[in-house]
């Protein structure tokens, strides 16, 4: 029987994965109200017209994970105006000397490609792929799942996750993964796009115990790359639209200001405008602010202080181009698909990442440019491009007391500037830009200190360590307080797999009434 509630579930936040929450809820029968604080669900997976004819992603542009995943068919996304456009190729890696490196969908293809250029490297890539394809299949299946260590256990001992010697396979796993491919490859340019592809998760390549950020690159064959036609933003708006017609309700301008709390349960929000009463309450919010602000301070876990969220990570500089980018290794469209992974060696991003030790921007950013108008001309006016260049790494405290505001303009420059080496006269293409450096991340997006992965993923943050021990199960500390987004298993990216877990979470305790 129903409590008198104005709500089944009120959700804080309209992220995609609070709006994958709520879209399995309102499916399966319940009255779900979610509340925005922006003027536009999505948040860090959304669109707008951020200089006219231009529509620029705020957040994340690349569906990777998501396509690994049952989420868009389960949910009927298609039904609600989610069209993908596939990607292929799915990396392109360009050189100074003219080395131009395509990682395609299709194996046999990019295998190829790698014989012609480096004899033996492309047969080696084959063999990474075909050791460690079981070893993805099983992270990905643990990533769908609440990270208990009885189903990790069943997953990667019992699941055969690993095929051969065990102990050597777990050598590799406990390895950086700058190390890793040192094992497989000899050549230099082959090595640097896998290793920073596996960066873009955040810890560099030489930290301890991130080889898997490396090793799921079997995936990227598998699910590919994607993007919605309109922008990233089309994901979240589809799903907007799915909990409305299942008589939900998603509302923009409406940021919640208190968990309301009775009991020791959560028993609904208050807004400005009033909020609502609910059965239970799932935020989508940075887990520091779901279980510190947000929350009454007696209500408050012992314990959350010691969520590490980092020291930035990344920054964006989005241009719009009256024309199209063109590299000098190689002009035509098909560098322009995918993602363009602009780095000369591993040493770069190591010297990027000590620069961010230091509290000082990198210098020489490696970079990850994306060129999306090159399949979606919905997103430039006729003739003109989107160009992103996302970079590592940046750190949110600056050394010597200095702010965001006072050098972003020279940052931003200095991003482009590096871009120009690749696309030589992409300076005079600009027509407008944006620039979120971390302080922008912070402000604009609710990313504490910049972090677009909410909390740091290193190996005591992830799984049944998300965000803390004893919460990654997606319930809280407290009874009808539910967690999901990027501070909680799997982590980052747009994946939507949190989403989708803490909503099979708060199914199952509104079935059995206890909540």
């Amino acid at each position: 029987m129903r409590r008198n509630t104005d709500c089944d579930v009120a959700i804080v936040g309209a992220g995609h994965n609070a709006l994958i929450s709520g879209a399995y809820l309102a499916q399966a029968g319940y009255r779900v109200r979610v509340f925005e604080r922006r003027h536009v669900a999505g948040g860090a997976v959304s669109t707008e017209e951020i200089v006219p004819g231009y529509r620029f992603d705020l957040g994340g542009s690349a569906h990777i994970l998501i396509r690994n995943t049952p989420i868009v068919q389960e949910l009927g996304l298609e039904r609600h105006g989610l069209e993908y456009i596939d990607l292929d190729p799915l990396f392109f890696a360009p050189y100074a000397d003219g080395t131009t490196l395509f990682f395609h969908r299709d194996v046999d293809q990019t295998v190829h490609g790698m014989e012609t250029l480096f004899p033996g490297e492309g047969e080696a890539y084959r063999r990474f792929l075909d050791d460690w394809r079981p070893f993805a299949r099983t992270v990905k299946d643990a990533f769908l799942s609440v990270p208990s260590p009885l189903e990790l256990g069943k997953k990667f001992i019992f699941g055969k996750a690993v095929q051969g010697d065990w102990k050597r396979a777990l050598r590799t796993i406990l390895s950086p993964y700058g190390e890793v491919v040192d094992r497989y490859f000899r050549e230099e340019k082959v090595k640097t796009p896998l290793v920073w592809m596996a960066a873009q998760s955040g810890p560099p390549p030489h930290e301890p115990l991130t080889a898997p950020f490396l090793l799921w690159q079997p995936l990227y064959h598998e699910g590919g790359i994607a993007r919605p036609r309109g922008g990233s933003g089309m994901l979240t708006q589809a799903l907007a639209r799915h909990i409305q017609a299942h008589g939900g309700q998603v509302q923009v301008g409406a940021p919640v200001e208190r968990i309301v709390v009775e009991s020791g349960r959560a028993v609904g929000v208050e807004t400005r405008e009033g909020g609502c009463t609910a059965r239970a309450v799932l935020s989508g919010a940075h887990v520091l602010e779901t279980l510190g602000r947000l929350l009454p301070e007696a209500h408050r876990p012992p314990g959350r202080d010691g969520i590490r969220v980092g020291n930035g990570f990344g920054a964006v500089l989005r241009l719009a181009l009256r024309e199209p980018v063109s590299y000098a290794a190689s002009p035509g469209r098909e560098a322009r698909i995918g993602l363009q992974l602009l780095c000369r060696d591993r040493q770069q991003i190591a010297d990027a990442y000590a620069d961010y030790l230091r509290g000082e921007p990198t210098r020489d950013p490696p970079i990850v440019a994306m060129t999306f108008s090159a399949v979606d001309d919905s997103l430039a006016p006729p003739g003109g491009e989107v160009l992103w260049l996302w970079a590592q790494y940046y750190p949110y405290e600056l050394s010597g007391g200095r702010s965001w505001d006072d050098i972003s303009d020279q940052v931003a420059d200095n991003i482009l500037d590096t871009f120009e080496r690749y696309a030589p006269g992409t300076r005079d293409k600009v027509v407008g830009r944006l620039f979120q450096h971390p302080l922008a991340l912070e402000r604009d997006l609710g990313l504490p200190r910049g972090n677009v992965m909410h909390v740091e993923m290193s190996l005591d943050q992830m799984f049944g360590l998300r965000p803390m021990a004893g919460m990654a199960n997606y319930r809280s500390h407290l009874k009808g307080l539910y967690l999901t987004g990027a501070s909680t298993h799997p982590g980052g990216g747009i994946m939507g797999a949190s989403g989708r877990n803490a909503a099979r979470a708060v199914l199952r305790d509104l079935e059995r009434r206890k909540v």
